[in-house]
């Protein structure tokens, strides 16, 4: 039996145990940005009781399925290839989509719902930056690891050290947590008016796939590729 404790990080219970990212989603327990926080700390915040919860856990460890990839035994060249692969496709072709759905509905039911002014403005500031996050990933940070993973020695880097632009993308990734929180406020956690059209409800279909991928894509950077990616480098520099 899987045992967990209340000291455990919730960012290496889901690094370990993927498919419970799915129950940490139930009850909002943020495992990518909060990742950090120990399973007692971040279920008080959530109004949760800790000892309850960790034996759901359990009950649910029992049942989970073997992943197809063990992410944390992937060398860095792979786990980057794979988050560019399944993630930044996946936003490279969602983006562009999800912005004229979002425009879309805020012009024909703004009128009826006034939030969905604000989830527009929300999406599109998120979109731009994480367009431009994407880029700095795909041609700086990730071009970088995979460096100091090839050869031996400590690569020398324009920037110092590779824990420079993971600082910096580690604070866009809250910031894009902040947004997601946003737009599940603003939507009733992505629950359609009686009243939505088609559209509408996919709109909202799409922004909780988007929120869900998106948490997966932070936690497999925040709580794996990056701290392996300085450890690494630490470890070069002795």
């Amino acid at each position: 039996m899987t045992t967990f404790q209340l000291d455990h990080t919730v960012g290496s219970i889901v690094r370990d145990h993927p498919a419970l990212s799915r129950l940490f989603e139930q009850v909002k327990v943020d495992y990518c940005c909060g990742g950090q926080k120990t399973l007692d700390e971040a279920c008080r915040q959530r109004g949760i009781d800790p000892q309850q919860f960790l034996t759901q856990l359990e009950d649910y460890a029992t049942l989970e399925p073997a992943p197809e990839i063990n992410l944390a035994e992937l060398s860095l060249t792979e786990l980057a290839d794979h988050i560019e692969r399944i993630h930044h496709v996946y936003l490279h072709e969602e983006l562009p989509r999800l912005e004229k759905m979002v425009m879309k509905v805020a012009a024909v039911h703004g009128e009826k719902e006034p939030r969905l002014e604000q989830i527009k403005h929300i999406f599109l500031a998120l979109s731009a930056e994480l367009t431009t996050h994407l880029m700095k990933e795909e041609q700086v940070l990730f071009p970088m690891i995979r460096q100091l993973e090839a050869i031996d020695t400590l690569p020398s880097f324009h920037c110092g050290t590779v824990v420079n632009p993971i600082t910096r993308m580690s604070v866009e990734h809250d910031g894009a947590g902040v947004a997601l929180a946003q737009l599940r406020y603003l939507t009733d956690d992505f629950t359609p008016p009686e009243w939505a059209c088609n559209t509408y409800r996919a709109l909202l279909d799409a922004l909780l796939t988007f929120e869900q991928d998106m948490h997966q894509h932070i936690h497999k950077e925040n709580n794996i590729l990056f701290p392996q990616a300085v450890l690494l480098e630490r470890q070069k520099a002795e």
